[in-house]
C-alpha cells in the first residue's frame, strides 16, 4: 500500500506517472526499449517501452503462448495551461487554463494546485522534453458567499473566467519556466493521500481514478509467477479526452508492440491471428460505488460498494467490453484465487461513462472484460476508495497473469 500511496502522491500527470512507473520497473529488473531502435528479446526477459512521455507498455516476454494484457490510463482530469498562460492586470497575475477531461470542477476551488507536466527547451541545437513540477502552489479562489448568495443553491463554474491565481502584481511566467520553447502543463491537486474512517480503512487522494489501476498493473506484472504466454501492462495517455493521441488507446501503440513481439517470436500473420484468438485484455478503470447519501443513483441489482471487491462492469451499449464469456472467465479465475468480486451496471435511464478497452480492441481484436475498483467522487480533486479492494485487485491481476486461457471453437478452458 505504501508504494501505491507514493505513486498517487507524486504522479501529478501522465508524464510523472510514466516516469515513476519506469523507475519502479527498472528497480525490479525491467529493461527499457526504444521504438526507434531494433529489439532483441530474450525468453523470460522483462521490458518496457514509452511513447510521447505519457504512455508506457511493459511486458514479460515468452516465445510461446497467447497474450494477456491489462490496459489502464495514466491521465486524470485537470486544468491545462494554454500557451501565453500569464494574464496580468498589474494587480494580479492569473493563468489562462482550459478543462482537460470531465472534472468535477467545483472541487478544484480553494485547494493547493501544483503546476506539472513537461516543458520543451532547446539545448545544444536539440529540442529536449523534460518533466516539470512546480515548487510552488497556485489556488483557484472561490467568490465569497456574500458576493454570490446563490452559491449553495447552484454553482456552475465558467472555466474561461474562473482561473488560477499565480501571483500578486505582474509576473513573468516564462521566466519561471526558464525559457521553455513550449510546454504541456496542468494545474493539478496537490493533496497528500490520507486515510479516513474510524479504522482508517478508506483511502482518499487525488488521481485514484486511474492511477490505482496503473500502479497495480505494473506491480502485478513484476511479481506474477512466469507462465506460458507474454504478459503486458499497457498504461496509456489521453483516456479522459477520448484516447485520440499517438500514445492513446486509439493509436497503434499497443498493436505495434504486439506485432514486434510476434516478429521476435517468428510468428506469421496467421499464427498471430491464432494467438489473438486465445488472448485476453482487461480494461482496468474504476467504477462508481454506491453513494451512502444517494443510493437512488444506482442500478437495482448491480450496484458496487466499496469493500465489496473487484467490480466487473457491463453495458448493453458497448461502453464496457464485458460479455457473458469474458465475465465467466474472470469469475472462474477469481474464484480459484479467492478474490472477492461484484457486478456493476449503470441505471438504464443514465448515460454510461466509457473507458479505453473498447477503443483498444478496435485495433487489437481479442477477448476483453472491463474491471475496476469501486470509488466515490470520481473525477473530483480528491476521490475515495476502500483499501481492502486494492488488496483484492493485486490478487486478481496476479491470478489473471498466472492463468492459462485456451480457446477451441466456442469453448474456453481456463487453467
Amino acid at each position: 500500500m505504501n508504494g501505491l500511496i507514493n505513486f498517487l502522491n507524486t504522479s501529478y500527470t501522465a508524464y510523472q506517472a510514466v516516469e515513476n512507473a519506469a523507475a519502479y520497473l527498472k528497480s525490479n529488473g525491467f529493461e527499457e526499449l526504444f521504438e526507434s531502435e531494433p529489439w532483441q528479446l530474450l525468453e523470460g526477459g522483462k521490458y518496457f517501452v514509452t511513447r510521447n512521455g505519457g504512455s508506457m507498455i511493459a511486458f514479460r516476454y515468452s516465445k510461446e503462448g497467447a497474450y494477456k494484457v491489462i490496459a489502464s490510463h495514466t491521465d486524470p482530469p485537470c486544468l491545462k495551461l494554454k500557451e501565453h498562460a500569464a494574464l496580468s492586470d498589474n494587480t494580479f497575475t492569473r493563468l489562462n487554463t482550459e478543462p482537460y477531461g470531465g472534472g468535477l470542477w467545483y472541487t478544484f476551488f480553494d485547494r493547493p494546485l501544483k503546476l506539472a507536466g513537461r516543458i520543451v527547451r532547446e539545448e545544444e541545437g536539440k529540442l529536449v522534453s523534460k518533466n516539470y513540477v512546480s515548487e510552488f502552489c497556485v489556488v483557484l479562489p472561490s467568490l465569497a458567499i456574500h458576493q454570490n448568495r446563490e452559491a449553495n443553491e447552484k454553482f456552475a463554474p465558467n472555466l474561461q473566467t474562473e482561473l488560477p491565481l499565480l501571483a500578486l502584481g505582474k509576473h513573468d511566467f516564462d521566466e519561471i519556466l526558464g525559457g521553455a520553447t513550449a510546454y504541456d502543463l496542468f494545474a493539478v491537486p496537490d493533496v497528500a493521500p490520507f486515510a479516513s474512517g474510524t479504522c482508517g480503512d478508506l483511502l482518499s487522494s487525488p488521481r485514484i481514478d486511474n492511477l490505482t489501476s496503473v500502479f497495480c498493473s505494473i506491480y502485478s506484472l513484476a511479481f506474477a509467477n512466469a507462465t506460458n504466454g507474454t504478459l503486458l501492462a499497457a498504461c496509456l495517455e489521453a483516456e479522459e479526452i477520448g484516447s485520440r493521441t499517438r500514445g492513446g488507446a486509439g493509436s497503434d501503440f499497443l498493436q505495434t508492440v504486439l506485432e514486434r513481439i510476434a516478429q521476435q517470436q517468428g510468428r506469421t500473420l496467421e499464427e498471430l491471428a491464432r494467438a489473438y484468438a486465445s488472448s485476453m485484455l482487461i480494461s482496468l478503470d474504476n467504477a462508481h460505488s454506491l453513494h451512502p447519501n444517494h443510493p437512488e443513483k444506482c442500478d437495482l441489482t448491480n450496484r458496487a460498494v466499496m469493500g465489496g471487491g473487484i467490480v466487473i462492469k457491463g453495458h448493453a451499449g458497448g461502453a464496457y467490453t464485458t460479455d457473458g464469456m469474458t465475465s465467466a472467465i474472470v469469475k472462474k479465475i477469481f474464484a480459484r484465487a479467492g478474490v472477492k468480486y461484484q457486478t456493476f451496471y449503470n441505471r438504464s435511464d443514465v448515460r454510461s461513462g466509457s473507458t479505453l478497452g473498447a477503443i483498444a480492441i478496435g485495433h487489437v481484436s481479442m477477448m476483453a472484460v472491463d474491471l475496476g475498483l469501486a470509488q466515490l467522487a470520481m473525477h473530483s480533486a480528491v476521490e475515495t476508495m476502500a483499501k481492502s479492494d486494492y488488496i483484492e485487485l493485486e490478487k486478481a491481476l496476479i491470478a489473471f497473469y498466472e492463468s492459462k486461457i485456451a480457446v477451441c471453437g466456442d469453448s474456453v478452458t481456463v487453467e
